[in-house]
């Protein structure tokens, strides 16, 4: 059997616009897919992670074989991996010309093109920038930036801007959106879009429960968009519903309410069923009809055109090393609470049990919860960052490991971020109620109520007091050090081994 091109489309690749499918000649050509299990099992990935993307996969080949009438060679739910499921079908079909765009994920591109060199990778149309906008961006720069690149993005492609100026007046407000929900909490908030399974997605889900049964979370609450049209309908829920307090609100926290104002839409980016640029023009579209306030508007699209650009411009641009990045020498193990939610610690009960549920945290619930006590206890890098590409329904390399290894642990030494997330017990007790549902004070770092988090706050600046002087934006936190009372010292101390022990 001989076939002109062979197009290779990975789980996170769904991209109807594929620069791969150009010049797509359906008598002549043909589409690959595989589900293996290496995908699901290179990291013990959440069963509603491995449904969203074996569902969306299912739904991509079936619009492809029956709308444009393509063939698409498809292996179901298969051993081995994705290098020997390719190679196999290539001496079958004989391509003269096997393509795919560029994978999320580093170990996938590298086993892919080690066993067929001749593989031709394209540049991803999906994202606004490429590696090497990236790395000119970041050619003669002594610190990379997020502001900075957000901003040239801003400027090239026109979104937020009046003529040369950013849209009133200001690059970034930032500094209006982080409000708390006050005594009383967020109200009556709006009711979720619902995306009940459908046949193929229920399928999947008996298929998955067959064969990963001891692989964490829930199948029971699954409800994500697993095709363009239910994606379409999550963004415009977000854009009604959720955008015009987003930027208010996209910080506060509150017990059982795991989207409040968030907008659920990172898995359908991520898989490709929505492309970014829809997504910016519909928030910018709602601020110039006076739908949603410019706060709101700028701190989302900063999230899409900026942050998510930029991680991935830092993954390219540092890999593979970056994933080995250690720069506060953090070797502690992972809690296995954290793979239960089993913790008398009300936050991380809260942030891991709609985890394990739901294959789904906004963001300063990752950032300053279980971001922050991994940070603290002082976990391995990697330990925590498998975690985070293993429970996440959105989490594809890419955009996970430099979010976690720079933005959330620090390990990267600075690369990502200016100084460390690091914050005590108050910090989460200021942006939501789980302290008061708590059997710890978040005012105190010693005693048998003590906060783990205020305890290991202060730990991790006397752990890493050292290697935190380079910091300059540490220095105030350093500061503070110096208050403390040799005694009261020796008791954080203490008390901290405790809480590093096996849990």
């Amino acid at each position: 059997m001989n076939v002109r091109k062979l197009v290779v489309v990975l789980g996170d690749q769904l991209d109807r616009a594929s620069a791969a499918f150009d010049d797509f000649d359906p008598k002549r050509d043909r589409v690959w897919m595989a589900e293996v299990h290496e995908e699901s099992t290179h990291v013990w990935s959440h069963q509603a992670r491995i449904v969203l993307f074996l569902s969306a996969m299912r739904h991509f080949r079936d619009e492809l074989r029956e709308e444009r009438r393509w063939k698409v060679e498809y292996t179901a739910l298969t051993t081995g991996t994705l290098a020997e499921a390719l190679t196999k079908d290539v001496a079958r079909l004989n391509p003269a010309q096997l393509v795919m765009v560029q994978p999320g994920d580093y170990r996938v591109q590298q086993s892919l093109l080690a066993a067929l060199p001749n593989l031709q990778i394209l540049p991803d149309r999906h994202f606004l920038s490429t590696a090497e906008d990236f790395a000119k961006h970041a050619e003669g720069r002594k610190q990379l930036r997020m502001e900075y690149f957000y901003r040239e993005m801003r400027r090239r492609y026109a979104v937020l801007m009046e003529g040369d100026k950013p849209t009133g007046g200001d690059w970034n407000y930032d500094s209006d959106n982080r409000e708390a929900f006050g005594k009383r909490g967020p109200g009556l908030l709006p009711q979720a879009e619902d995306f009940p399974p459908d046949k193929i997605t229920q399928d999947v889900m008996r298929e998955v429960r067959g064969h990963f049964p001891k692989h964490p979370g829930e199948l029971e609450h699954f409800n994500w968009p697993v095709t363009p049209v239910d994606a379409r309908r999550s963004l415009n829920d977000f854009i009604t519903h959720r955008l015009p307090k987003y930027g208010l609100y996209q910080d506060a926290m509150w017990t059982d309410e795991p989207y409040l104002y968030h907008a659920r839409i990172a898995s359908a980016l991520n898989l490709k069923l929505l492309n970014p640029r829809e997504v910016i023009a519909a928030a910018e579209e709602a601020y110039r009809h006076g739908q949603a306030p410019l706060a709101a508007v700028e701190g989302f699209i900063r999230q899409i055109l900026g942050w998510r650009e930029y991680v991935r411009g830092i993954y390219w641009h540092y890999m593979p090393d970056y994933a080995d990045h250690n720069a506060l020498d953090a070797h502690a193990s992972l809690p296995a609470f954290y793979w239960t939610g089993d913790t008398d610690m009300e936050c991380l009960r809260q942030a891991i049990g709609q985890t394990l549920r739901h294959g789904y945290a906004h963001h300063i619930q990752r950032l300053m919860v279980t971001g922050l006590y991994s940070l603290l206890l002082g976990v391995e890098p990697r330990e925590i960052h498998q975690w985070y590409l293993a429970v996440y329904v959105d989490a594809v390399e890419w955009v996970e490991l430099p979010n976690t290894i720079g933005m959330s642990q620090f390990a990267d030494g600075g690369i990502m971020a200016s100084k460390p997330y690091a914050a005590s017990g108050k910090y989460i007790d200021r942006m939501s109620n789980y302290c008061g549902n708590c059997r710890y004070n978040p005012a105190d770092a010693v005693g048998d109520q003590a906060c783990p988090f205020t305890t290991l706050y202060w730990d991790f600046l006397m752990r890493n007091e050292e290697r935190l002087r380079r910091v300059p934006r540490m220095e105030m936190q350093l500061r503070n050090i110096q208050r403390l009372s040799g005694e009261r010292k020796l008791e954080i101390t203490k008390r901290a081994s405790l809480l590093r022990e096996p849990q």
